[in-house]
């Protein structure tokens, strides 16, 4: 049964300016919760083993998101930095997502050259960052021509294409690493974008660098940033569609390269989700995760749901074509890691792993009934003996 909550921040509903009392909250004083500018009362629904973030579009989603990670409601809730990055730059968005990693974990946040959405303002009041040390003290990371908020102490990245762009990103995460990068993650910029929204999660989880390659092309500001990071392992996500052979091949050049994901939208997620090599990647095949599912065709809900990868439960991006159905490779997916339980004393419910979905935008992005049957998916069962075989190869 669905539980229709008003669930703090992991909804995005909630306003979190809190009383100051000597810079902590008054415990006679719970904070007020409300629906944050663009959410809406379909934002926050949970069941059972899923919980939707976010409202009418990305700009809501990124916010929601932050939020839920970091409440703001005490000094340990509270973020080093924040990145705003345009929302209409996509490649950006996806190349700012490695700061959503350690050690910084920045939650991305959506603006303009214009200035701020509401929902991107009040969120920002309400993380209240602290300031990132390692960059001199910045609370606010401006990533290519959004407007500077007053009142917090900023830096901004800018670049004269995406490309160069995305390898001034990759100095940052380097420094941020003491000089040491343990690897690189390529995407391409070619369509669809789909087949680049796992990169951003990934660069979260293992806090590597994204860096861009042009559909037949690696132009050569990537080369000159992978060099500058020492020429880590790279990991060129997608197909060949995305990433085409001859990419690879000068991506050789620059570091040892493996390609992860293939297939479809649907499947390159989920071979992404799977994929390990050593320390590196999820290795999903077994239960006992977090998930977060967004929809293909809103590509800037990636980087938004990004910090879900690199906290709590560090959730890889799943991928639904359409709002309106779990598709079959999904499904199968999700049954082979499906937690479940048998007779046996040692296998009772109580003792066992558990499976947790984020679902990523309201239910115009993402129907109810697609959440329920996530829900379904997720949840614990009764099972004759051992888990089945993964389908899915790494």
């Amino acid at each position: 049964m669905l539980a229709l909550a008003a669930v703090l921040a992991g909804c995005g509903k909630t306003n979190m300016q809190r009383p100051e009392v000597h810079g902590e909250p008054s415990p006679a004083t719970p904070p007020q919760h409300t629906i944050l500018p663009g959410s809406s009362e379909s934002s926050g629904i949970a069941t059972g083993n899923t919980i939707r973030v976010g409202g009418e579009g990305p700009i809501q989603d990124a916010a929601a998101v932050a939020t839920a990670i970091y409440p703001g409601l005490t000094p340990a809730t509270r973020p080093q930095a924040v990145v705003i990055v345009g929302s209409t730059e996509w490649p950006a968005a996806l190349a700012a997502s490695a700061l959503a990693g350690a050690p910084l974990r920045a939650p991305i946040l959506y603006g303009s050259s214009s200035g701020l959405p509401a929902a991107t303002s009040a969120a920002l009041a309400a993380l209240k960052p602290t300031g990132a040390q390692a960059l001199g003290g910045a609370q606010v990371i401006l990533v290519g021509p959004v407007a500077k908020p007053s009142g917090y102490s900023t830096m901004t990245v800018q670049a004269t294409d995406p490309y160069a762009l995305a390898g001034k990103l990759a100095t940052i995460v380097q420094r941020l690493d003491g000089n040491h990068v343990g690897a690189a993650i390529v995407a391409g910029t070619g369509q669809p974008d789909a087949l680049a929204m796992p990169a951003a999660g990934l660069a979260a989880e293992s806090g590597a660098p994204i860096l861009l390659v042009e559909p037949n092309a690696v132009p050569a500001s990537t080369t000159a940033a992978l060099e500058a990071l020492g020429n880590p392992p790279i990991y060129a996500i997608g197909p060949a569609a995305s990433i085409s052979e001859a990419d690879i091949a000068t991506l050789e050049s620059s570091g040892r390269t493996t390609r992860v994901g293939g297939g479809d939208l649907v499947q390159n997620a989920i071979k992404v989700a799977a994929f390990t090599n050593g320390t590196f990647g999820w290795g999903i095949q077994e239960p006992g995760h977090g998930l977060a599912f967004a929809r293909a065709s809103s590509p800037f809900d990636a980087p938004a749901a990004a910090p879900l990868s690199a906290n709590a439960d560090y959730a890889p991006l799943l991928l639904l074509p359409s709002g309106e159905a779990v598709p079959l490779p999904l499904k199968r997916y999700l049954k082979d890691i499906q937690p479940g339980y048998t007779s046996a004393p040692e296998s009772q419910p109580v003792r066992g792993v558990y499976n947790r979905g984020w679902v990523i935008g309201d239910t115009t992005a993402v129907s109810l009934g697609v959440q329920v049957e996530l829900d379904a998916l997720l949840r614990s069962v009764p099972r004759q003996s051992a888990y089945p075989s993964p389908s899915v190869a790494p």
